[in-house]
């Protein structure tokens, strides 16, 4: 089984996927293509994603059962003891969020600061 997520790629990629494999929902195409086929479509996919990001996971002989690559993604593949995790970087810091320890930033309502922060 084979699984392909397309996020803001070109139509023309999501057509050339489904000459073999099914579109189950926008993006999403699922299939059991032989190993040779399902490299050259990734092959595919990273040439011609653009500005999008893709994730394929198929099955495989180890320990999960599957496997998974991607391709321009905030999310990344790692080997934790044998075991593939997914990686999410932090998101950079920003001097706009709010955390309790600070307070909220001028100009909430008295009614916004007591549903986030609660009555203290």
């Amino acid at each position: 089984m084979t699984v392909i997520v397309l996020t803001n790629c070109p139509a023309g990629l999501r057509g050339f996927l489904t000459r073999w494999l099914l579109e189950i929902s926008a993006g999403v195409f699922v299939g059991n293509p032989s190993a040779r086929v399902r490299d050259a479509l990734w092959q595919e996919v990273q040439q011609y994603a653009g500005q999008g990001r893709a994730l394929l996971a198929h099955t495989t002989n180890n320990e999960q059962g599957f496997t998974f690559r991607t391709h321009d993604h905030a999310w990344h593949p790692t080997d934790h003891d044998g075991a593939t995790l997914i990686h999410r970087s932090a998101p950079p810091a920003s001097s706009a969020t709010t955390t309790p320890q600070n307070g909220p930033p001028s100009g909430w309502s008295r009614a916004s600061k007591r549903r986030r922060f609660g009555r203290g």
